[in-house]
């Protein structure tokens, strides 16, 4: 299992760089000039993908929560668990939730990033039946406390000691270890990143680019000039007193000759500029978002029904995180449910349980008028057909 952890590690490091906007693009070495090496360009478009998507989750909530696991949500802070576990799984492809006993018997629910833990998961279930995560690391990184999950038993071991300092037994058929996982298929059980390949590489070619623009600017702001015919008596200016000053003289030489004076022409931003937008309209249909949304402005500030139709393909990708997601954390609810009532629930037992979410677009005020006029159609129809609960379902209004 740590040898299964190590191998994909570096792919979840690496797509935390590009969130947390520390990964630098490489340099050609073909357009930066000696002595400019140093100096990068930082891009936020992969933190703006995933942010853009994480924001619109807003977990709502079980319906037919007949094994109240609601109850065990509500005490492990709610606000920050399920933001927690989304954020991580949209950046890693999948994050862990560790389930154990806390005080007073009381249920335990620890988010563990993807790059963390790993595990065999059940293709019917989800769940999984062996599993790995690092509970602690040391400031260079190295594993310092880490837990081994078998079907019902869990073990907490020290780096370096043989035996381990904490087990937890339970009765189940899994392991304490549960995914949330993000867009999982046949081939990638444990889903896919936000933060795609695609992705990657548009935010490095952005990154090129404003690297070449902000360098074109310094040549830009201080075009070179020339002269030509000086005498070779003549005293050499300081160039930054050539550039600056606002009145040069050049006298004539004895023959009556005088210099030429002369500027290169300077190289214009539009073309840095164009490729950069060029490269922003690729990275938004990557990812469902718009050119607004990446910092370029393109029409009059727009009505929510706009907003919602330019995002259509951000909806559908909200939609279906809203379904993988609403899976994982029934399935956290359920070991929960198992190891606070030391029963070995059936799976099959919580299928009536369902995750219930906000709307992903908020109504604004002509939304909301469109909708009361319908719900009112709809109860004329049928008497009671719309009530409180289905119209906070479409509004998010209770």
């Amino acid at each position: 299992m740590s040898q299964k952890l190590t191998k994909k590690r570096s792919r979840a490091l690496l797509r935390y760089d590009f969130y947390e906007q520390k990964k630098k693009a490489p340099d050609l070495g073909i357009s930066t000039p000696e002595g400019l090496e140093w100096f990068t360009a930082i891009n936020g478009w992969c933190t703006k993908a995933v942010d853009n998507l994480a924001d619109r989750l807003q977990f709502d909530g079980f319906e037919n929560d007949d094994f109240y696991i609601t109850d065990m949500f509500d005490e492990n802070n709610p606000d920050i668990f399920f933001d927690d576990a989304m954020l991580s799984s949209l950046i890693t492809a999948c994050s862990f939730v560790y389930v154990s006993r806390g005080e007073n018997l009381s249920i335990r629910f620890q988010v563990i990033d993807g790059a963390n833990a790993t595990g065999v998961i059940d293709d019917f279930t989800r769940l999984m039946t062996e599993g790995y995560a690092v509970l602690e690391r040391d400031d260079n990184d190295n594993v310092v406390t880490y837990a081994y999950f078998t079907p019902g038993r869990t073990e907490v071991y020290t780096k370096g000691q043989a035996e381990p300092i904490a087990v937890e037994t339970f009765n189940s058929k899994y392991c304490a270890l549960v995914p949330v996982i993000y867009k999982p298929d046949a081939k990638r059980p444990f889903g896919h990143s936000r933060i795609s390949r695609a992705c990657m590489d548009y935010a490095k070619s952005a990154m090129r680019t404003l690297k070449r623009a902000e360098i074109s600017a310094e040549f830009y702001s201080f075009p070179q000039k020339y002269v030509t015919g000086l005498s070779q008596d003549s005293e050499i200016m300081d160039k930054w007193q050539a550039t600056m000053s606002a009145m040069l003289t050049f006298t004539k030489d004895e023959d009556g000759d005088r210099p030429t004076i002369g500027q290169f022409q300077t190289g214009s931003m539009a073309p840095h500029m164009e490729q950069l937008k060029n490269v922003a309209s690729m990275f938004a249909g990557e990812t469902g978002l718009t050119l607004d949304d990446l910092g370029f402005a393109t029409s009059n500030p727009s009505s929510a029904e706009a907003i919602k139709a330019g995002h259509e393909s951000l909806r559908l990708a909200a939609v279906k995180a809203q379904r993988c997601f609403g899976v994982g954390f029934k399935n956290v609810g359920y070991m929960g449910a198992v190891i606070r009532d030391g029963i070995d629930y059936n799976r099959e037992q919580v299928f009536r349980i369902k995750a219930l979410w906000k709307p992903i677009f908020e109504p604004d005020a002509s939304m909301l008028a469109a909708i009361g006029d319908g719900v009112q159609k709809l109860n004329l129809a049928i008497n009671g057909f719309v009530d409180a609960d289905k119209m906070r379902r479409l509004t998010g209004i209770e």
